[in-house]
């Protein structure tokens, strides 16, 4: 008898990354030194007094059993009060947090709370895998709604009008954009929380990169009465250089954050009580430490704009986040056959815009996780090529 994977797994690809990430190890292991310009993963490591906290709770004996799922108050007063210092927005934290074992985990809880199969959920596009092939394994309808260059990346309130709104119960936004960079906009903001509130679509926010090279931290919680449609994750990955650690949060009302947890409870046991610490720690973190994580971000972004520029890419100066978002000029070429052009013949693996939707097509994405000399070293290669 022939086994077959249920229909979700048939309906859903292996993750882009997961498979290029695969193609390159073995380049490397064949002893190619491929320079990965492709994901956003911070390459260097959060304060010293997380380390440091980190390390003493985990000589702690006590320390090392199963935690509450919904975390340690340590933890929830920790986002609260980053909340109040960073956004100017008041949560409580035994009521209106939860954490997470990182966003990407919190995209699939929310949806597991909110959607029954069937469901509309909508989707930028383009925008962060995840949230379609998450929604696919829910069994959700997709509704993808288009950010264009043109609209400054920003959702067109008008055209989702037009949509079959009686059956969408979801929306995806993210500011600042990935992968466009795009900042965040009080403007949209507003509009989300007023559309939400009007069809009665939870508007649910993924925020992780408000603190990368952007001047002003925004919250779509800051919209007055936002709580009451509205869910916001945020993450520590990137904004405390804290990837591989695994810690996020969702922040909404106490009735969506209760439902959530029905789901969490279900699907995992909770964190490590010595890392919750160390997150709690990490979120203590004033301007001057984030000023200097920035500062190594903006020399490393002016080595992407030079790479950016000899790919013959235009791009916006003034995106923020990991990564530069640039659109390549030269219609003879796929940016999906440029990208394996440099990854096999540069050694250089960039992000073709493609895998976000359909309005990434002729876009690239650059990130500015690499040290300086490998930037450099990645310019070097690209000019070397006969583009």
């Amino acid at each position: 008898m022939e086994i077959k994977p249920s229909q979700r797994v048939e309906n859903i690809k292996e993750y882009y990354f997961s498979t290029k990430l695969k193609e390159v190890a073995a380049m490397n292991a064949a002893g190619a030194d491929v320079i990965s310009l492709g994901i956003g993963g911070p390459d260097r490591p959060p304060h010293q007094n997380v380390i440091d906290t980190m390390t003493e709770a985990v000589r702690n004996p006590a320390n090392h059993g199963y935690q509450p799922h919904v975390g340690v108050p340590q933890l929830r007063e920790a986002f609260a009060n980053w909340y109040k210092k960073w956004y100017g927005v008041e949560l409580d934290p035994k009521t209106e947090i939860q954490p997470l074992i990182g966003s990407k985990e919190g995209v699939t809880h929310i949806s597991l709370a909110f959607l029954n199969p069937g469901d509309g959920v909508l989707v930028p596009n383009p925008g962060y895998p995840t949230y379609s092939s998450i929604s696919q394994l829910v069994g959700a309808t997709i509704y993808k709604y288009d950010l264009t260059e043109e609209g400054g990346w920003q959702p067109d309130f008008e055209a989702l009008e037009k949509l079959p709104l009686d059956k969408i119960k979801l929306m995806w936004i993210n500011y600042p954009h990935m992968p466009t960079g795009a900042k965040a906009r009080m403007e949209t903001f507003e509009k989300a929380v007023e559309f939400g509130k009007k069809h009665g679509i939870v508007i649910v926010h993924d925020n992780p990169y408000s603190f990368i090279l952007n001047d002003e931290p925004m919250s779509l919680l800051q919209v007055p009465g936002a709580k009451e449609i509205a869910i916001e994750m945020n993450s520590l990955s990137k904004s405390h250089n804290m990837p591989g650690w695994r810690v996020g949060m969702a922040a909404s009302n106490p009735t969506f954050i209760s439902w959530i947890l029905k789901v969490k409870s279900n699907i995992d046991s909770g964190q490590f009580k010595p890392l919750m610490l160390a997150a709690a720690k990490a979120l203590e973190a004033d301007k001057s430490w984030h000023d200097s994580v920035n500062e190594v971000y903006a020399s490393r972004r002016k080595i992407a704009e030079e790479i950016m520029t000899t790919l013959g890419c235009t791009f916006d100066p003034s995106q923020s986040g990991l990564f530069l978002w640039g659109r390549l000029q030269d219609e003879s070429i796929t940016t999906e056959e440029l990208a394996d052009r440099l990854l096999h013949e540069a050694k250089v693996f960039i992000t073709p815009g493609f895998i976000f939707g359909s309005n990434g097509e002729r876009y690239i994405r650059i990130s500015l996780c690499a040290t300086n000399e490998r930037m450099q070293e990645a310019l070097k290669r690209i000019k070397a090529l006969d583009l």
